[in-house]
């Protein structure tokens, strides 16, 4: 009860900010003319005020888009606002890993160094669709897709930490929603990539926000033990209205809209954390932790598997890889050398 009045009231937390705090409050401190910038999902929406303060405060903005007009169109909104910011709108499209991986090879091609990436795109799918790699399309285009993206992107991260001097940034943009799946993952996954009939659209979207938080923590302890001058962190942005919803319009979502409106948060307000997290002071050396309204917060119990996010690694490194029927074929063949050897048991 609490935490609902403190959220409601913007109460600031810990870190002096919260749910009220706007993108360009926590960033007000910041000078980011030395940072180079990736932003996923820029175009619209919280990524669009994530990448706008960012060009505000001096940092060069790298924007991945499926949508080529309308990165252009975010970019010439941009540069209208700040004259000197420095933009480069480039292709991909998160469901393919050939896509990613192509992005990257461009990307390097330019020689520019890397100091924050920013994991901000998402999809909400309500009709079940499978990427051109075999994976139901949410899951592709929120997490494994990100998952190659960083994967490529970690060598010239490290790199220019060390040469610059400045500790480079991961973050991944989730969800509360994350805490709503329950149950196998990858049985979920291989369930829903295989079958359509047992597709659920929020149960997919919450599987795939799971998964950006089990990276969170996987790769935290990697580049730890790595010892990479690079954090990763995680994020929830709140409760907003924007693109995400749209394929779900109508007169039940208006209402629930209406009536929750009081909990939602406006576009600056939801930026806030994303913000905070890739540029304040006060997080150094801070990784591998899951922030809301500018605050650390505590993800589900499920979220917080060090067993599931090593498992969700491996099997991520087999889809990006190989093959995802290699993880699902495998998952298979376990389950029915198990179910074999109850029976002969």
């Amino acid at each position: 009860m609490l935490e609902t009045v403190s959220y409601l009231i913007g109460s600031a937390g810990p870190t002096g900010f919260g749910s009220k705090s706007t993108a360009d409050q926590v960033t007000a401190s910041c000078d980011l003319r030395s940072i180079t910038a990736i932003i996923t999902g820029a175009t619209s929406g919280i990524g669009a005020e994530t990448a706008r303060v960012l060009a505000k405060q001096g940092a060069r903005l790298v924007l991945p888009a499926r949508n080529m007009k309308a990165a252009e169109d975010t970019k010439a909104r941009m540069v209208s606002e700040c004259p000197d910011s420095e933009i480069i709108v480039m292709a991909i499209d998160l469901s393919s890993l050939n896509s990613v991986r192509n992005f990257v090879a461009e990307f390097e091609s330019l020689n520019l160094p890397l100091n924050l990436l920013i994991n901000n795109a998402g999809k909400f799918a309500d009709e079940h669709a499978i990427s051109e790699d075999g994976i139901e399309m949410t899951f592709a285009t929120n997490y494994l897709g990100h998952f190659l993206l960083t994967k490529l992107l970690l060598r010239k991260m490290i790199e220019t930490a060390k040469e610059s001097g400045i500790q480079g940034r991961i973050v991944n943009v989730s969800s509360t929603i994350h805490g709503w799946f329950s149950g196998d993952m990858i049985q979920y996954l291989a369930e829903i990539s295989r079958n359509k009939c047992r597709y659920d659209a929020t149960r997919a979207y919450a599987l795939s926000k799971l998964a950006n938080v089990l990276h969170t923590k996987e790769l935290a302890q990697r580049l730890k033990q790595m010892q990479a001058d690079v954090t990763v962190n995680c994020i929830h942005p709140g409760i907003v209205r924007t693109r995400l919803t749209r394929e779900r319009e109508g007169l039940v979502t208006d209402m629930v809209f209406f009536m929750a409106s009081k909990l939602l948060k406006t576009i600056p307000q939801a930026a806030a954390t994303t913000c905070f997290v890739a540029t304040h002071p006060r997080l150094l050396n801070v990784s591998g932790k899951y922030f809301a309204d500018c605050n650390v917060a505590s993800t589900s119990k499920l979220g917080s598997s060090s067993t599931e996010a090593a498992r969700l690694w491996s099997a991520s490194e087999i889809m990006v890889s190989t093959d995802a029927n290699a993880v699902f074929d495998a998952l298979n063949t376990k389950e029915y050398g198990a179910q074999t050897k109850k029976k002969v048991g």
